[in-house]
């Protein structure tokens, strides 16, 4: 079995409002809605991994003590076993900016619901609004 290991970002804006992005298309669970975040490279930490995916994402840099762990998930999807990583953080440097023609989206937890998101992604949805 394929196991991967994910990191995701919660980005958290002065209003409390969290920033998703929907998968384009041409990627695996197109047209989902996920946290932005990426896979874990070859001898890389979370933190960095996450710091790096947002600059290749979003074009906006994160320093490594603006981003705290929150919770985790495992899913099991068909194809491999996810095991998911959710950081937190309320500051960055940058306009983000969609790099890979995502469509993005600033929502209120309550009303991410309102989305498709990921399977992975729903069971860390009441723990951030608890946070929230």
């Amino acid at each position: 079995m394929l196991i991967k290991t994910v990191v995701a970002c919660a980005l958290i804006d002065v209003d409390g409002k969290v920033l998703i992005n929907k998968r384009p298309a041409g990627k695996e669970y197109e047209g989902f809605w996920e946290f932005p975040g990426g896979k874990i490279e070859h001898q890389e930490t979370p933190e960095l991994a996450l710091i790096r995916e947002l600059r290749e994402e979003l074009s906006i840099d994160v320093e490594s003590s603006c981003i705290a762990p929150l919770t985790f998930n495992t899913h099991d999807y068909d194809n491999f076993y996810l095991i998911l990583l959710l950081y937190v953080c309320r500051k960055w440097n940058g306009v983000i900016t969609p790099m890979e023609g995502q469509d993005i989206s600033w929502v209120k937890v309550k009303d991410i619901a309102k989305y498709n998101i990921l399977p992975a992604d729903v069971p860390l949805i009441p723990i951030l609004r608890d946070l929230l």
